[in-house]
């Protein structure tokens, strides 16, 4: 946050570094203040006002796409889904720090809440979670997760995209050679045949996998190394899936079930397809 705004709000209350004190707080004290906060609040609103900011809040509004395509998309997604997949419905919130502790990005693109929590606003970490749940009470076998899920993003897109847009995600966590080509063709295959005619793009980051999941798609795979997006958080080998000039589908390696288990050994394939864009598309 601009400095100049915090010592704006520090004037305001009369208290320096107030940011430093409310983070000094326990999670539970905090939690009580905020909800004390917004008790005070909502008692001083009208119902006219509550309209008005409806109108007004970004966040809020309806998604412009009809929601035929949406749900028509996501049942044949499930239809196609390889069997070892689980699906599975998300909670609309997720710990605090869901996705910048493990994403790298910035808290700004939540909405954090009062009770500790954040609205979701990437499944790929949530199913991330779930995934290193499952292979902690069972390394024996990889575990694949599917969900299709509306996210809410904080960050102000200028009218180049929504607050809020619905994805369906993919995750596969395992470990060895053999699991990842495997999970990375799985996933490819399972896309192509949902989209239809689509471009692959590959971007080799520190791995041998591109040429060899090549070798096993039915529809040619370029390599793309001038890619800079996700170069953060993925590990190994990246794509992104396009309808013309469009992505549609993007994912990759991380090495978040890693750093969740404390486990080198450990892998993770995500990927996931804005459902609106490809509606749109389509």
């Amino acid at each position: 946050m601009d400095e100049r705004i915090l010592r704006r709000i520090d004037r305001a209350a009369g208290v320096d570094d107030l940011a430093g004190v409310l983070e000094r707080l326990s999670p539970t004290d905090l939690q009580s203040l905020l909800l004390e906060v917004h008790r005070r609040r909502v008692r001083r609103l009208t119902p006219k006002a509550v309209l008005d900011r409806y109108a007004s809040n970004r966040f809020v509004q309806p998604a412009a796409s009809p929601p035929e395509g949406l749900l028509e998309l996501d049942r044949r997604a499930l239809a196609l889904l390889p069997g070892a997949y689980e699906t599975l419905e998300l909670s609309p919130v997720a710990p605090l720090g869901a996705a910048a502790v493990l994403g790298g990005l910035s808290q700004d693109w939540a909405i954090g809440t009062v009770r500790n929590t954040e609205v979701v606003s990437d499944s790929t970490s949530v199913l991330a979670r779930e995934a290193a749940l499952r292979r902690r009470r069972d390394r024996t076998a990889p575990v694949k997760l599917a969900a299709s899920h509306r996210l809410v993003r904080g960050q102000d897109y200028a009218g180049r995209a929504p607050q809020h847009f619905r994805a369906f995600a993919l995750v596969a966590a395992g470990s060895g050679r053999d699991f990842e080509l495997e999970s990375l063709v799985e996933q490819l295959r399972f896309w192509l045949t949902l989209l239809g005619d689509v471009r692959v793009a590959l971007t080799p980051l520190a791995s041998d996998l591109a040429d060899r999941v090549r070798e096993r798609l039915d529809v040619p795979a370029e390599l793309d190394n001038s890619r800079r997006s996700g170069r953060e958080y993925y590990t190994g080998l990246c794509f992104k899936l396009f309808a013309g000039d469009i992505e549609v589908a993007d994912g990759g390696f991380t090495a978040w079930t890693q750093a969740l288990l404390g486990d080198r050994k450990e892998r993770l394939l995500i990927s996931g397809l804005g459902t609106e864009r490809a509606v749109s598309v389509g």
